[in-house]
């Protein structure tokens, strides 16, 4: 769906209508180590106010002179902030999202699945974070041994149907 990988069969068409953001687990690698979260989220959108830039990195827990430190000295989970400002700064209906907890403290991963749960759009996410897929999962597609399958429910409903023992699995 996001041309990073050719199909082996069929195709994909997303509608004219469809305006896509991707997180990869490689999204740490798009941003320049020397500039800054301000530079990075301005360059997406050049017609913003400096308002506007700083508002976005707040919610993103960037606050007074953070949004001017190098991206070189971020940690994992800042970059990882900037990387979901960035993406978040064009509105978009559809959300792909790889793994997007990793390197994320607990406070941002917080943040992400409250912003996720007022998000109106489509997200299809792929994580391996039980508690995010709990909060935020409403149909599971599970791909396994080569066969696609699709469970009609939450990730409690889909850990019934696969027949897992416990909540904590």
């Amino acid at each position: 769906m996001t041309g990073q990988t050719e199909g082996t069969a069929g195709k994909c068409e997303i509608g004219a209508s469809v305006s896509m953001g991707y997180f990869s687990q490689h999204a740490l690698d798009v941003l320049d180590p020397k500039s800054t979260p301000y530079e990075e989220v301005f360059a997406r959108v050049p017609h913003s106010t400096i308002g506007m830039v700083r508002n976005l990195l707040g919610a993103f827990l960037f606050s007074g002179d953070d949004v001017h430190k190098k991206i070189s000295v971020l940690s994992g989970g800042e970059k990882s902030r900037v990387v979901l400002a960035c993406m978040l700064a064009n509105p978009s209906n559809l959300l792909i999202l790889d793994e997007p907890t990793n390197h994320l403290d607990i406070k941002s991963r917080e943040m992400l699945l409250t912003a996720l749960k007022e998000f109106e759009g489509t997200v299809m996410l792929v994580s391996h974070d039980r508690h995010f897929l709990r909060e935020v999962t409403n149909r599971v597609f599970e791909v396994d041994h080569g066969a696609l399958n699709i469970y009609e429910g939450n990730y409690e409903y889909y850990i019934g149907k696969r027949g897992y023992l416990t909540r904590d699995t």
